[in-house]
């Protein structure tokens, strides 16, 4: 039977979005699909291309630019007539994957408003800006193999770190778990060995950007971070939507970057627009405790990209570089909870508790939504996940 598709006018995943995920039916494999309003339309089955029918995203995104757009326009004028009823899913019934195999993971620190607040914290009396800030787009190295898709319960990590007051570390679970609402880019076509890709070469090389949370343990962070930077406090988990956003659904969102001074070499300097005017939202416990605009971030994503592979370093289909934490100017704008708190010092009240870091059975849901065409909204799905207790007891 072929039925027609009713999406209301105020739904966030109307045909001008249609992100993409990797999921499985009731008693199905994992193939990939397009999400419209509630449901999920299984690309595999409606458009008979084996390269969608893969338990992973990986195989479309390398086939670049043209194969996307051709998988878009052809799910976009299926939806607008009718499907095989049999290829639709609601969403509340189908498994999620993680939607792209991860080769690198790559995190930026690319807020100027979150670098202030940190330089401000754990620096006070001297600048906030490290000399290189301006400069440069500051990243370091993840581990991909601990991104997780949202809905991955979250355990508490262990580590080496220091009490206030004290000389010598401590091997125990972290006491300041923490979280950083993210962007994050996912890399479609790669590059070679040696050759830099420039910010002009964003939109052929990045196929779109999901949302990610880089949970963060902040007491085994501060004891380990120098002289390299971070390191165990960061690597434990990363969680990214199941959902991945094309950047055609975000034409609407593209803005100018704020100013930067001084300005940026030769390398970094945009050809076009690739600011975004996107508007997340934390909850913590179903509370709603920040909304961190990205429309402030002070590096682009295009910026992210040239930096990233301006030495000469390769990316790959699956790669997944973010953003860091976005954070805004205002108190209830800030995307970690190190800052929304003040390092702990000025407590918040959740669901009548007073917090600071985040206890056991704590839940965090990180969502975002962006201008659409004709005045409407487009949504970037949700990344959700939940504190377990630490495992083992050295």
């Amino acid at each position: 039977m072929r039925i027609r598709v009713e999406v209301p006018d105020d739904s966030l995943f109307g045909l001008d979005n249609l992100p993409y995920g990797v999921f499985a039916p009731p008693g199905g494999d994992f193939r990939v699909g397009v999400r419209v309003d509630e449901r999920v339309l299984d690309l595999a089955t409606m458009l008979g291309d084996p390269v969608l029918a893969r338990g992973e995203l990986n195989a479309f995104l390398a086939a670049g630019p043209g194969k996307w757009r051709e998988v878009r326009e052809r799910a976009q004028t299926l939806l607008a007539g009718e499907v095989v009823d049999t290829a639709l899913y609601p969403i509340e019934q189908v498994r999620m994957a993680l939607p792209v195999r991860i080769g690198d993971y790559v995190d930026f620190y690319a807020s100027i408003d979150h670098a202030t607040n940190l330089g401000k914290l754990l620096r006070p009396g001297s600048d906030p800006l490290l000399p290189n800030w301006r400069h440069l787009p500051v990243g370091y190295h993840g581990r991909a193999g601990t991104v997780v898709v949202s809905g991955t319960e979250i355990v508490r990590p262990r580590g080496q770190h220091r009490a206030t007051g004290t000389d010598s570390p401590t091997f125990s679970p972290t006491e300041r778990l923490d979280i950083e609402a993210e962007l994050g880019f996912v890399i479609g076509t790669g590059s070679a060995l040696g050759s830099p890709l420039g910010t002009a070469d964003f939109a052929d090389h990045v196929f779109g950007v999901a949302l990610v949370n880089d949970w963060s343990a902040r007491d085994i962070q501060a004891w380990e971070y120098q002289p390299l930077g971070p390191f165990l406090g960061k690597s434990f988990a990363t969680s990214i939507s199941a959902w991945v956003t094309p950047l055609e659904a975000l034409a609407a969102a593209r803005i100018p970057l704020p100013p930067q001074y001084p300005e940026p070499l030769s390398y970094l300097r945009e050809h076009d627009d690739w600011g975004l005017d996107i508007d997340l939202c934390v909850q913590w416990n179903s509370q709603v405790v920040s909304r961190p605009p990205y429309s402030r971030m002070y590096w682009s994503p295009a910026q992210m990209l040239a930096h990233l592979t301006a030495n000469g370093a390769s990316v790959r289909t699956g790669d997944l570089y973010a953003s860091g934490t976005v954070s805004g100017p205002e108190p209830d704008e800030r995307g970690s909870f190190i800052e929304l708190t003040w390092g702990g010092a000025e407590p918040i009240t959740v669901l009548d508790s007073e917090r600071t870091f985040l206890v056991d059975g704590d839940a965090v849901t990180i969502t975002a939504s962006a201008p659409g065409p004709g005045g409407g909204r487009v949504g970037l799905g949700e990344v959700h996940g939940s504190i377990m207790p630490a495992l083992r007891n050295w």
